[in-house]
């Protein structure tokens, strides 16, 4: 039925977790205890009764987006007898389980339709609900079945019998079974047993078969167990800010000769990476510039990870490990991923995870082999979700007009196709050749070209990140370099480029005018390309400047999830879950596109759903509650049924 060699090895690591991780867990044990204490069919008062014996369940029948509990109110509140005799069906146990499983899931329906106000879309009975009130009733014979937690345990200790999207009482059926193979190692462990009786209190159900503990097995072994599974970013944290500093803080030290005063790198990364006064000028509530501590937030990380080391005091060193590593923007996502997942499991007292990253570091002796790693047409393909004929389109708009600004809405890609629209073009990863700027309402001159900043007690004429990047394409005219501005369309382009607005047009490429602020004669090089990136879902900007529209080539991205890239990337998955939410979210497209105040610029992108080596049903639903939903409530502010429907029809993919 599974590997049993797998499952004792689980187990050994749950001894090791349960004590740690007990006083979060044992909940599930009160809830049955309260429940078995108050619960009484036959009481004067059934809504009372249901709503005083399930109030210790908490999450068990309420989560994200997802309400059994409380529809079982609303149902009673309305018709209590009936609601009363769902539960009698349910608990007859001299009936066939199916039977009174699908005959609850009728009743619930039939009850949803008669009183459905416009805004009951589900009645919220799941195979995971309806088996938690099985469980609630009999603990010593039926176990919570929850699809994403039994299909991760199955495959985890290869079971014979893995739950499939939509055979809700089938998978019940075989989840009961496997869980019960599972019990009966568990009941022999003497250990485990004496690690329950020494745990259980006075108000907790004594699990006398070791029912409880099996579904907290499946539930360690689910979301905490497999040290070497893939890192997955925490979606609270997905966009940890600090995790774009990791790069410049070791490159830094690197260049300083492998230490130095933390004054001295902030120093150096201020002047290297162009951060800007105003950037400078955002303070925390310490009072200290928030880029700042973003970047010392960043040094703790890689403290955390062994590359710099800070034991010596205001001194930041690289370690030997440090001096040798390359951060790319997959490792500095993964350095991110594990020491969040870490530090919270040490905060909450869980079972704290051995993740290994090696296998995706870069080493700094084969840089050369990194920086010149050729990029070809196919690569772009494989990592960009666009098709071949659309790939020939961008390139030969850039090439013959130099500059080209992406346009689309959120998640299309915009920012990751342009950077590898850059390495195509040249033919190879060199990234000191790429450099990126995010534009805003106060960026100004000063900024991008030249300008006087504070130096002390005066002034100092210093030059800006467009300036620096053409002198250095200038010194290097065999190769080309990309210059991308991403949030394009915020900036004031006049008051940005100044008298470089023209020299940035194809026709007067290598043309010289004088400079403001130093009389230098200065031109853009004809290997200059930019690149800009505009979010056409954005209603807050005005119209699009004429001195962009004019200048500016513009290339439409779309959502690709018919790309042969994500197509290769989603079978890749092996997730019927994921299946049925991107088959949503084309559906839902499709409706966004014949709304006349949308239209294809407001479509949902295919990037939301992108980087992951093995996407859970949690990962799965925060894109959808967090990304997904909320921008939904922006389109259709004005239409809340509209969004309640979509709302519920994604949420109903993770039914099972």
């Amino acid at each position: 039925m599974f590997d049993n060699e797998k499952l004792m090895a689980a187990l050994t690591a749950y001894k090791q977790y349960f004590p740690l991780h007990w006083k979060d867990e044992k909940y599930k044990w009160e809830a049955v205890q309260y429940f078995q204490n108050n619960w009484d069919i036959e009481a004067e008062n059934f809504l009372d009764m249901f709503m005083k014996a399930t109030d210790k369940t908490f999450n068990l029948l309420a989560s994200m987006n997802n309400y059994p509990r409380a529809m079982i109110r609303a149902f009673a509140e309305e018709e209590p007898e009936t609601v009363r005799d769902m539960f009698i069906v349910l608990y007859d146990e001299t009936r066939n389980l199916d039977e009174r499983i699908e005959k609850f899931e009728m009743m619930a329906e039939d009850l949803r339709v008669r009183y459905d106000d416009g805004s009951w879309k589900h009645h919220y009975q799941s195979a995971n609900a309806i088996s938690t009130y099985l469980w609630l009733r009999y603990p010593d014979k039926y176990f919570i079945y929850k699809y994403s937690e039994v299909r991760a345990t199955a495959k985890e200790l290869c079971s014979d019998f893995v739950p499939k999207k939509g055979s809700g009482v089938a998978n019940i059926a075989g989840g009961f079974k496997f869980y019960n193979g599972i019990r009966a190692v568990i009941a022999k462990d003497d250990e485990l047993d004496t690690m329950l009786k020494n745990a259980l209190e006075q108000n907790c159900y004594p699990d006398f078969t070791k029912t409880t503990m099996t579904v907290d097995v499946g539930f360690f072994i689910s979301r905490f167990y497999k040290q070497d599974r893939p890192v997955e970013l925490e979606s609270l944290h997905s966009d940890a800010k600090f995790s774009k500093w990791y790069a410049p803080v070791i490159e830094t030290l690197y260049k300083m000769g492998g230490s130095g005063r933390r004054s001295e790198v902030h120093q150096k990364i201020i002047e290297d990476y162009g951060i800007t006064d105003e950037e400078l000028s955002t303070v925390n509530t310490t009072g200290s510039p928030q880029v700042l501590n973003d970047i010392d937030w960043a040094k703790n990380y890689l403290v955390y990870e062994d590359l710099v080391d800070n034991s010596e005091s205001g001194i930041w060193s690289l370690t030997d490990l440090g001096k040798e590593i390359i951060i790319t923007e997959e490792l500095a996502g993964k350095i991110t991923a594990k020491w969040i997942k870490i530090k919270t499991a040490e905060q909450q007292h869980r079972y704290v995870p051995d993740i290994d990253l090696s296998s995706y570091y870069r080493y700094r002796e084969v840089q050369e082999q990194i920086i010149n790693h050729l990029y070809t047409k196919e690569d772009f393909l494989e990592e960009v979700y666009i098709s071949e004929e659309k790939y020939e389109v961008l390139t030969a708009l850039l090439r013959y007009n130099k500059n080209l600004i992406l346009q689309g809405a959120p998640g299309v890609g915009k920012t990751f196709a342009a950077k590898r629209l850059a390495y195509s073009i040249m033919g190879e990863m060199d990234a000191p050749r790429v450099e990126l700027v995010q534009f805003h309402q106060n960026y100004s001159y000063e900024d991008f070209v030249m300008g006087y900043r504070p130096d002390g007690n005066g002034f100092k004429l210093t030059e800006g990140i467009f300036y620096k990047f053409c002198r250095k394409a200038a010194e290097d005219p065999e190769k080309d370099y990309f210059f991308i501005i991403d949030e394009i369309n915020r900036g004031n382009m006049s008051r940005i480029f100044g008298e470089l607005l023209m020299l940035i047009e194809k026709d007067y490429r290598g043309t010289s005018v004088r400079l403001a602020y130093n009389g230098e004669n200065f031109s853009v090089p004809q290997n200059v390309y930019l690149i800009g990136m505009m979010n056409t879902a954005d209603r807050s900007l005005a119209m699009i400047d004429y001195a962009l529209r004019r200048r500016f080539k513009f290339f439409e991205m779309e959502p690709g999830f018919y790309s042969d890239g994500f197509k290769a990337y989603q079978e890749s998955l092996h997730n019927e879950t994921f299946d049925a939410l991107i088959d949503m979210v084309i559906d839902l497209n499709r409706e966004i596109k014949k709304d006349d105040s949308l239209g294809n610029g407001f479509c949902i992108g295919h990037s939301y759903f992108c980087g992951q080596n093995e996407c859970t049903e949690e990962w799965m639903k925060a894109v959808v509650y967090y990304d997904i939903i909320p921008m939904l409530q922006e389109y259709w502010f004005d239409d809340r049924q509209k969004v309640q429907h979509w709302e519920n029809l994604l949420s109903g993919v993770f039914d099972d």
